[in-house]
């Protein structure tokens, strides 16, 4: 515990210094650099999701390869994130950044011509390797930049909505694109932001590090990754209804692993990641809304984007526009809550943000064999306010129940829930669906063992057999995959909506020791 007791005398200090210790122009100057690497990560996960249709019927992937092409990335970036931000503090957090930026770049450009589903996995992968040295540093050097604790709540407030801007940004250019070029253009959007990033960064971005940093422990990065790939392995493989004692081995490496990596941690003078800071209440119930808002968010996206195009019928580019008003009402919202949270405790605030998720997911589970486009834009904008609200108040508890000196790490835990939330939304929320459309699925007389097995993994394989079909047999089958698709689509959205109700309830509970800010 004597963790947090430094951690809040130090808070104290921080809000009671003297005008000094206020951020100038310099220091916002760094943050709207620091935003950048933001709006690039937020850019890539929406363009991808919108991009998913072309890229099967391009390659004419399965259902659990278009799984893999959307969350290895995440899943990569989940593993090793704790690792970069331990590494950011030892090293320099300015520097991992920029070789960080570097790195997504490469990869980013390999990703955009791969000639196969294979091949973008494993770009993929390049780019979650480095995209784990961008998200980390960026927070954490916020946390040394911005000492006051309302100006970092503020700061804080503008970072998160850098990834509901990117988010906003994602879906229009890149829906211009994919209308006049070829799906792999979308990932090219990064460069012109990595450009602007490197050459800025290092005239206002000052570097910071841990001054008393311990050795690097490699056992530790090791198991952080074996504690995560095997269990999102084991919902995937599930997903695909495989072998069902494949999966439980995996979870149960999964658990070995996790439960090495504690242990490890607890009986180290300097530990990869401090497991002490989780038994402070308010900051484990904040990493966890962090990834149950997230997980919301991105589950939403995942069967929205697909049932605006594939069912509905819309072009990339108006689907993306669809959107729109709510990715504005989750930048709003999180800076809108920020004088809230001088006067409310967070314990009310985030369970209020948290309930607006599940209005949204009881809306689309009402209305979803309307086929309303004004349902689905009302919808994404209740829960823009909602999870645009919570990151604002969780990132900033996990914050400031820290000392500066370790930044890097609560930075990397916090972005490390978020990309778990992104694994889990698709995994978990994409798996539901997937298993609903097959179940619901009734497929037309005549169709070849290979045609079958196209049409029943995923609606944008179905649509693209159609082509191929007669007349009255291709009518058929649109018919019902749109209508296996939208009913799977009501499934997930309740499930979602009792997720969203189990997490109001957990943070109430959590967050109530929360310090006041003021």
């Amino acid at each position: 515990m004597s963790t947090f007791v430094t951690a809040t005398a130090q808070n104290r200090e921080e809000m009671e210094s003297p005008q000094s210790a206020r951020a100038g122009k310099r220091e916002w100057l760094a943050l709207a650099v620091l935003m950048l690497p933001v709006l690039l990560v937020a850019v890539d996960n929406t363009v991808l999701s919108f991009a998913i249709p072309a890229i099967s019927r391009d390659f004419n992937t399965t259902g659990t390869a278009l799984l893999w092409i959307i969350d290895i990335y995440p899943l990569v970036l989940a593993a090793l994130l704790v690792a970069m931000g331990s590494l950011g503090d030892r090293f320099g957090r300015r520097r991992l950044l920029t070789i960080g930026a570097i790195g997504f770049g490469a990869f980013s450009i390999l990703a955009a011509y791969s000639p196969n589903a294979e091949s973008l996995i494993a770009t993929r992968v390049g780019m979650g390797f480095f995209g784990a040295m961008l998200m980390p540093s960026t927070l954490s050097l916020l946390r040394n930049i911005f000492i006051d604790r309302n100006q970092r709540r503020l700061a804080i407030a503008i970072w998160g909505s850098g990834f509901s801007a990117g988010a906003a940004l994602g879906p229009i250019v890149g829906g211009i694109l994919l209308e006049h070029f070829w799906w792999g253009s979308i990932f090219l959007l990064s460069i012109p932001v990595l450009v602007l990033m490197l050459a800025f960064t290092p005239l206002f971005v000052p570097e910071s590090r841990d001054p008393n940093p311990g050795p690097v422990d490699v056992p530790s990065i090791l198991l952080s990754i074996a504690t995560m790939a095997p269990v999102v392995f084991a919902i995937k493989n599930i997903a695909k209804e495989g072998n069902v004692v494949v999966s439980i081995l995996a979870v149960v490496v999964g658990l070995l692993a996790g439960t090495a990596f504690v242990r490890r941690q607890l009986t180290r003078l300097h530990p990869l990641l401090d497991m002490r800071l989780f038994t402070y209440r308010p900051f484990t119930g904040s990493v966890l809304v962090n990834l149950l808002a997230i997980f919301s968010l991105v589950g939403f996206l995942y069967f929205v984007s697909q049932h605006l195009q594939l069912v509905l019928g819309l072009s990339p580019l108006n689907a993306g526009l669809v959107l729109v008003p709510g990715l504005v009402i989750t930048i709003l919202a999180g800076l809108a809550v920020v004088p809230v949270a001088k006067k409310v405790s967070a314990h009310v605030l985030v369970p209020v943000a948290l309930l607006f998720s599940v209005a949204a997911y009881a809306m689309i589970a009402l209305n979803g064999h309307n086929e309303s486009i004004e349902v689905v834009m009302i919808a994404f904008a209740v829960l823009g306010a909602g999870v645009g609200a919570s990151e604002t108040i969780s990132n900033d508890v996990i914050l400031a129940s820290v000392p500066s000196s370790k930044a890097g790490a609560a930075s990397a835990v916090s972005e490390t829930a978020y990309e778990v939330g992104s694994v889990f939304g698709t995994a978990l929320l994409g798996s539901v669906l997937v298993s609903s459309y097959r179940n619901n699925l009734t497929l037309p007389n005549g169709l070849s063992p290979e045609q079958a097995t196209v049409a029943t993994d995923t609606l944008g394989g179905a649509l693209n057999m159609a082509a191929s079909l007669p007349g009255p047999a291709a009518q058929e089958l649109i018919t019902s995959a749109q209508a296996a698709f939208t009913s799977g689509v009501t499934v997930t959205s309740w499930i979602g909506a009792g997720l969203m109700v189990l997490a109001a309830a957990m943070s109430f509970r959590m967050l109530r020791e929360t310090p006041p800010t003021q």
